[in-house]
């Protein structure tokens, strides 16, 4: 499984990627091998101001449909249209070119409160 160090994590296994007040977000290497084959990424939230925990779209495998969830509050101001034409990028490249969206964050302090890469990895067993 891999965790990469520079990222920060959450419990709903969604890694963020923090760089000033933009934070790209992406699903974990391990949440997409526990999903499976990604077929669908529905994203419709662009542009919204969402708060930590709000559902900002859906992942959708072979065999089930998975709400993604806000690690932190924020705009959303980027979604990943490749995904549209290339969901298997989130099987592929997690961390990478499967990224799913970007957002602006409002509150800076929520970013304490995400896990680093021991705490996920002691999170899934790994």
């Amino acid at each position: 499984m891999n965790t990469p160090e520079n990222l920060k994590y959450t419990k709903d296994h969604e890694w963020v990627k923090i760089e000033g007040d933009i934070a790209t977000i992406g699903i974990t290497d391990f949440a997409q091998s526990e999903l499976g084959d990604i077929v669908y990424v529905e994203v419709e939230t662009v542009d919204e101001t969402l708060e930590r925990e709000e559902v900002f779209g859906t992942v959708e495998a072979v065999k089930t449909v998975s709400d993604l969830f806000l690690p932190l509050s924020g705009e959303i101001i980027e979604f990943n249209e490749t995904l549209e034409g290339e969901p298997e990028l989130v099987n592929t490249d997690p961390f990478g070119d499967g990224w799913m969206i970007k957002m602006k964050i409002s509150d800076q302090d929520q970013i304490n409160d995400l896990l680093d890469a021991a705490a996920y990895k002691e999170l899934i067993g790994a």
